[in-house]
């Protein structure tokens, strides 16, 4: 009975110890993003993408300092909110997170960062387009997507190429929406377009009807709109029901939440740039679908939050250590070929080269017409030529 007893409390205080261990070895990434409200189809696309990239490293086994390490996933929903985003944040720091995969949206994103550089933690975001995020001088903050400066430049010179002299342009007072649409204006002006009307809504907005009466009456050919697919649906419509047949422009809104918010009849002939390459023309793009299949279908970020995650997973593994202040250099020096392309960062957190993407709906669904890569004005054609 004796040796008995001994045995179990041998196999107890094993068990016990693994467990204490295994705790010892676990790293927390944390996710920030819109998980309810309109935008939540988009966030928790981006959540699934970090959650399939934490599951591949825990199936991969990998060693830190020679133990084997458990990756966690911590999700907080900011529900696209600045403020809401900052005290996600707070959250995080408190929780002492090793890094973080978020925000999604750049008025969430750009305060945020703000909390993650005072607090010295990696924060990789899979779709924060504004430049202002990695403008601040904050040694914490990246992003594995272009930012819009790129993407403003390409729909203005497509908006140029298609013979519009006269262009009206509609933001949504967010930083995103507001910061792309200010360089579009930039850009289309530089291209000798006409930007004959300037209105402004809110990311809430339902009810477009009387900004576009006001932009019907100064004859526009074309309406650029820098928002999300949530009001980009229901303007579109809306466009129709004024008997308004001019295209509509926008970035980020290539979804089917678009086209089911529009209808497809009114859809057709929408023209999105999104920063990035088309899924299926992604190196390893249709491998990541396969394997993305038991969350869904892709519907934006998740590719870009799946290499997000790798890039804090990677540099770890190059600085040998999970602690923040220790891998926080090696973000600078990580270089591998992600989902979406190459990932690797300049001197202030951004890509050393992206692409921009160029989308229009064809028979009710969204179909990639043109890729802009690196930053010249050269087009590929979707199908790769030149």
């Amino acid at each position: 009975m004796q040796l008995i007893l001994k045995g179990v409390c041998l196999v107890g205080c094993s068990v016990l110890l693994n467990g204490l261990a295994y705790a010892d070895q676990t790293v927390t990434i944390g996710f920030g993003g819109p998980l309810t409200g309109q935008v939540a189809h988009v966030g928790k696309d981006a959540e699934n993408g970090v959650r399939l990239a934490i599951d591949d490293a825990n199936a991969a086994g990998i060693k830190i300092k020679g133990q084997l390490v458990h990756f966690a996933l911590l999700s907080e929903d900011d529900a696209a909110d600045p403020k809401t985003a900052v005290a996600v944040a707070q959250k995080f720091v408190d929780q002492k997170v090793n890094g973080v995969v978020g925000h999604i949206t750049s008025g969430a994103t750009i305060p945020a960062s703000k909390v993650y550089a005072s607090a010295g933690i990696p924060q990789v975001s899979p779709s924060a387009t504004n430049p202002e995020l990695t403008r601040q001088g904050f040694a914490t903050a990246y992003r594995v997507i272009g930012d819009d400066s790129e993407v403003g430049r390409v729909i203005a010179q497509y908006m140029a190429s298609k013979g519009y002299k006269r262009v009206a342009v509609v933001d949504d007072r967010t930083s995103y929406g507001q910061g792309l649409a200010d360089v579009v204006v930039k850009e289309l002006k530089a291209a000798g377009v006409d930007v004959v009307d300037r209105e402004f809504v809110t990311d809430k907005a339902i009810d477009f009807r009387g900004i576009l009466t006001s932009i019907k009456s100064k004859d526009a050919q074309a309406i650029f709109y820098g928002g999300v697919d949530a009001q980009a649906g229901p303007l579109r419509k809306q466009m129709t029901g004024l008997a308004m047949r001019v295209p509509l422009v926008g970035s980020a809104i290539e979804t089917e939440k678009f086209v089911q918010l529009a209808g497809p009849a009114a859809a057709d002939g929408t023209v999105s740039a999104e920063s990035g390459q088309p899924l299926e023309k992604m190196a390893n793009g249709k491998a990541f679908a396969d394997k993305f299949k038991k969350y869904g279908a892709v519907v934006l970020y998740a590719p870009y939050a799946y290499d997000a995650t790798w890039a804090l997973i990677n540099s770890m593994k190059l600085a040998d250590s999970t602690a923040p202040a220790d891998y926080l250099p090696a973000m600078k020096k990580v270089a591998f070929d992600g989902v979406t392309g190459k990932i690797a960062f300049d001197a202030k957190g951004d890509l050393r080269a992206a692409a921009v993407t160029l989308y229009e709906v064809r028979n009710g669904r969204f179909e990639p017409t043109s890729t802009v890569t690196g930053s010249t004005s050269a087009v590929a054609r979707a199908s790769g030529s030149m």
